[in-house]
């Protein structure tokens, strides 16, 4: 196969992206991964990002069962009090977040309500493009954990996206965390010859091979998670246009290994799609909330007693009254959660006003600027007005 033909196959394949090859940044494997094992200390602190795409319903997540105004609000979707798994007199959790309610009773989850920023948007894109680079004002070309990446001495391995692209939110200025695809094999199996080295081709170039090669030692770890399944899991990808993996288990279980083996990363990013329910909404959120209390509970209790924060958080929440389709359209303020051996478990922020909306949406009560200063504080020991733009609010959700 000759080098331009290669070339072409490795971008279109989905292995690694035409930037990547000129910037050397994303075409890593997890064999490069494994090398730094022993490279951190015992004590250092990982986060891992689980994001949630399509803008998933905050209300019907964390659920305020007992105000009169989301009943009325929502007369064929809304949980009451007897569906609801309680935390409070007040307020629940979704149905199908039974994990996350033990976690929540055993002091390991924070449940952040109201987050948001100033002057909301209402676009997929531009608002993921807002919460990953933390710029509410004029989003730019690189995301908070690149620029932490920055001030963190620019390997990118310190920060690994299992997901099928580099998010913006790894992606710095001098520097740019790792991709590890896990699903190019579908598209390019069969095909031979990719991985193995070719004379004379540029030193990135053939990064990019041997990322193609490790496709399949990571497609056999996932493989083993899938075939660990119970037959009735429902663990396929979630359609959606707005992003996101289906396999958000196998992602975790990866980022469990890397962190068993000790390896040199700091931040994990992984994802899960579908949540864009305008039609319909109760039993389809229900599923794929159930997918991530499965997913993320298991990988909590798998990394109990270790410097671990897992954040889960969507790119909007929805509209307080539903649609006439039985869904709920964009919105604003949702939660975030935060858990992990080290968390101050408990509900934080203050609920949104159900009554005193803009425009009917929820006024935010937490920026979610102050949730990425402490995370940025408390986990990766970092200064969080350097790498947000001077930002001094803070919202500790870990440590003492």
């Amino acid at each position: 196969m000759d080098a331009l033909t290669r070339r072409r196959f490795l971008v279109a394949s989905g292995v690694v992206g035409a930037g990547a090859l000129a910037a050397g940044a994303t075409a890593y494997t997890l064999t490069d991964l494994f090398e730094t094992a022993g490279d951190r200390p015992a004590d250092a602190g990982t986060l891992v990002l689980v994001t949630l795409y399509g803008g998933n319903d905050g209300l019907n997540t964390v659920v305020p069962y007992a105000n009169a105004s989301y009943q009325d609000a929502r007369p064929d979707i809304a949980y009451d009090a007897g569906e609801v798994l309680r935390l409070d007199d007040t307020t629940g959790l979704n149905p199908g977040l039974k994990g996350f309610q033990r976690l929540f009773t055993d002091g390991r989850l924070a449940i952040v309500r109201g987050v948001g920023y100033p002057k909301p948007d209402r676009s997929h894109f531009r608002s993921m493009d807002i919460w990953q680079t933390a710029d509410p004002v004029r989003p730019g070309t690189t995301g908070w954990l690149g620029r932490w990446l920055d001030t963190a001495g620019g390997d990118p391995r310190l920060a690994v996206s299992f997901e099928p692209a580099l998010p913006p939110l790894l992606a710095g200025a001098t520097s740019a965390g790792a991709a590890v695809p896990t699903g190019a094999r579908k598209q390019v199996k069969g095909v031979t010859g990719l991985g193995a080295p070719a004379a004379g081709e540029p030193p990135l170039q053939a990064r990019a091979a041997r990322c193609f090669a490790d496709l399949e030692r990571v497609e056999a770890m996932i493989t083993g998670v899938r075939d660990a399944q119970p037959e009735d899991s429902d663990d396929e990808e979630s359609a959606t246009g707005t992003g996101g993996r289906g396999d958000l288990g196998a992602q975790l279980d990866l980022v469990a290994q890397c962190i068993e083996a000790g390896v040199a990363t700091r931040a994990f990013s992984v994802s899960l799609g579908g949540f864009d329910t305008h039609a319909d909404e109760k039993q389809l959120q229900e599923i794929l909330l159930a997918k991530v209390d499965k997913s993320v509970t298991a990988f909590a209790d798998r990394m109990a007693g270790r410097p671990v924060t897992v954040v889960v958080y969507s790119e909007f929440g929805r509209r307080v009254r539903a649609n006439a389709s039985d869904g709920t359209d964009h919105g604003t303020a949702s939660n975030v959660f935060v858990l992990g051996s080290g968390v101050r478990g408990g509900l934080h922020g203050e609920q949104p006003s159900l009554t005193d909306l803009d425009d009917g949406d929820l006024k935010h009560t937490v920026d979610f600027r102050d949730v990425y200063a402490g995370l940025l504080t408390d986990v990766l020991a970092a200064d969080p007005a350097e790498v947000l733009g001077g930002w001094t609010g803070r919202l500790s959700l870990t440590g003492s």
